[in-house]
C-alpha cells in the first residue's frame, strides 16, 4: 500500500513558513495569529498540517493558544530550555541527525527504566501491543515509541521526546509493517521479561530498519 503525506510540504518547511509570517505580521509578545483556516489558505495546505505545526511552536514556547481566544504570540524568552531547543532546532536544520539521535537516547532510557521496574513491565499496554500485531490489527510506530516514555514516567523527557518527534525525519506515524514485527514483539518480550540489554538491541534493530526506509524513500 503507498503511504501519503497530509501535505506535499515537509513539516519543517510549515513551521519556517509560519515563523515567516509571524515575522511578516510585525507581530510582537502578546498579539493575536491569523486563524487556522486564514494560515491554510496562505499556506496551500490542509488545517490538520497546520494544526499539527502550531502544536509545535506552542511546546517550543513560541506561541500560546488560549481556549475561545485564539493563538498569540508568547514570551518564549521566560523558558530557557525550550529557547534553547528551538535555537538549535530552527535555526539549524543541518543538525537534525542531532535530533534523531537525541531521540533515540530518550527513547532507550525509557526501555531501561520499564525493564528495571517489575510494575511497568507487566503493564498491560506491551501485551496489547503484542495482542494486535498477532491478530493483524493496525499499530502505529509512534503509539509504540510514546507509551514507552509515557511509561517511564518522566514528564520533562516526555515533553522533549516530543518535541525532538516533530521534527524527526523517521516516519513514525505510519503503521508498522509484517517485516518490522518481529523486531517489535522481541523488543516487547524483552522489556516484559525485564531485560533492557535484549530490549535496546531489537529496538535498536528496528528503528535501524525505519530510517533504512526513509532513506530508500528520499532516493527515489
Amino acid at each position: 500500500m503507498e503511504k501519503s503525506s497530509p501535505s506535499s510540504k515537509r513539516f519543517l518547511d510549515i513551521v519556517h513558513d509560519l515563523r515567516t509570517i509571524i515575522k511578516e505580521e510585525g507581530a510582537v509578545i502578546g498579539d493575536k495569529l491569523p486563524s487556522e483556516r486564514v494560515l491554510a489558505e496562505r499556506l496551500q495546505v490542509g488545517r490538520s498540517t497546520v494544526r499539527e505545526a502550531l502544536r509545535s511552536l506552542e511546546l517550543l514556547g513560541l506561541i500560546e493558544t488560549r481556549r475561545g481566544e485564539g493563538t498569540f504570540l508568547a514570551d518564549y524568552k521566560k523558558h530557557q530550555l525550550v529557547e534553547i531547543l528551538s535555537a538549535f532546532i530552527m535555526q539549524h536544520p543541518q543538525s537534525l541527525q542531532h535530533v534523531d539521535a537525541t531521540r533515540r537516547i530518550h527513547e532507550t532510557a525509557a526501555i531501561e527504566s520499564i525493564a528495571a521496574d517489575a510494575e511497568l513491565r507487566g503493564l498491560p499496554v506491551w501485551q496489547g501491543f503484542l495482542r494486535k500485531m498477532e491478530l493483524g490489527e493496525p499499530v502505529i510506530r509512534e503509539d509504540v515509541l510514546k507509551e514507552l516514555l509515557v511509561a517511564a514516567g518522566n514528564r520533562l523527557s516526555l515533553k522533549i521526546w516530543f518535541l525532538l518527534k516533530q521534527y524527526s525525519r523517521v516516519p513514525t506515524q505510519y503503521e508498522i509493517t509484517a517485516g518490522e514485527q518481529g523486531y517489535v514483539t522481541r523488543m516487547l518480550d524483552g522489556l516484559m521479561d525485564g531485560s533492557s540489554v535484549t530490549a535496546i538491541g531489537h529496538y535498536d534493530d528496528w528503528l535501524d530498519l525505519v530510517n533504512a526506509e526513509r532513506r530508500g524513500e528520499h532516493e527515489c
